[in-house]
């Protein structure tokens, strides 16, 4: 696809964030049933918006804040597929994230615990930089242009 100054396509910026959302709730659920399923009876949706779930103190706890972290490791290969520009990776991590904070205000009011914020300011650095790490590499490769020996033979 050809990026240019004039190309600005809302329902694409629109479609990106829904998909990257998505992909992110349910990476997060499977490293949550992978993770803490396990040590839990009855998974519920507040180990994906409660802010009291993220916690150092138990076992589960730390639990939840590895599927967090590892959430965050696979949106940066999310951005890579979708996103696919490293200048708009800080924009999309931003704005998922931003997004996660106002379902989680609606779920359970605004996050009072400094680990939720550290945990999900982490979340943002690690995808924001390792997404555009990635789609850096992606963008500096080189170019494959047939030599025209072989254009010559067809």
């Amino acid at each position: 696809m050809f990026y240019g100054a004039l190309v600005w396509d809302p329902w694409l910026i629109i479609v990106q964030i829904v998909c990257l959302q998505c992909l992110h709730y349910l990476t997060l659920g499977l490293f949550l049933t992978i993770l803490v399923g396990t040590r839990v009876s009855r998974m519920s949706l507040a180990y994906y918006f409660d802010f009291a779930t993220l916690t150092v103190s138990t076992v589960t706890g730390r639990c939840v804040i590895a599927s967090f972290v590892l959430t965050a490791l696979a949106g940066a290969v999310y951005l890579l597929f979708l996103i696919e520009r490293s200048k708009k990776c800080l924009d999309f991590s931003v704005t998922l994230y931003t997004v996660h904070l106002f379902i989680c205000i609606c779920y359970g009011g605004w996050p009072s615990s400094i680990t939720w914020w550290v945990v999900n300011g982490t979340g943002i650095g690690v995808m924001a930089l390792l997404g555009e790490y990635l789609c850096i590499r992606r963008e500096l490769q080189e170019i494959k242009i047939p030599t025209a020996r072989y254009c010559l033979n067809v």
